[in-house]
């Protein structure tokens, strides 16, 4: 039988930081899924709700800047903003400069909801990153090199 040669440049997957990242992210939405799920939301729609809440404190927000700003696939973000209208948490009107494009405004009920949530998404996420908490400026920073 012919010896194979080795696949991986590592002997175990922990020595890889892109199968830590994946793994701690794994559990991290898994998390924040659990204790959103009580207020029927998802990580997803939670991470909209609020991207949205940003950006309109600046400007008018259409579903594709929604979907850049979130870095979520366009046709997702769609989905889940139809689900979040259904429960009027979002508003989509139609752009007056542009009627391919989708105006979108946070509804007072939104705007509650979304606090409610946020306390929750904060005390998952204290719980969370507590083990390295004492790092955090410098847990952050790494983390903020990896964004492009």
């Amino acid at each position: 039988m012919e010896e194979q040669s080795q696949v991986f440049s590592y002997i175990e997957p922990e020595e890889n930081s892109g199968y830590l990242l994946w793994q701690v992210t794994m559990q991290w939405q898994l998390s924040m899924n659990r204790a959103l799920g009580k207020m029927d939301l998802t990580l997803t729609q939670f991470s909209l709700m609020a991207g949205l809440y940003w950006l309109s404190k600046k400007q008018t927000v259409t579903q594709q800047q929604l979907a850049d700003y979130a870095n979520t696939d366009k046709m997702m973000t769609s989905k889940v903003l139809m689900v979040l209208e259904k429960k009027e948490i979002v508003e989509r009107i139609k752009d007056p400069g542009d009627s391919r494009a989708k105006q979108l405004i946070i509804t007072d009920k939104g705007t509650q909801i979304l606090r409610e949530a946020y306390h929750i998404v904060q005390q998952v996420d204290e719980l969370f990153f507590k083990t390295v908490i004492k790092d955090k400026v410098i847990f952050d920073d790494l983390l903020k090199r990896l964004i492009k």
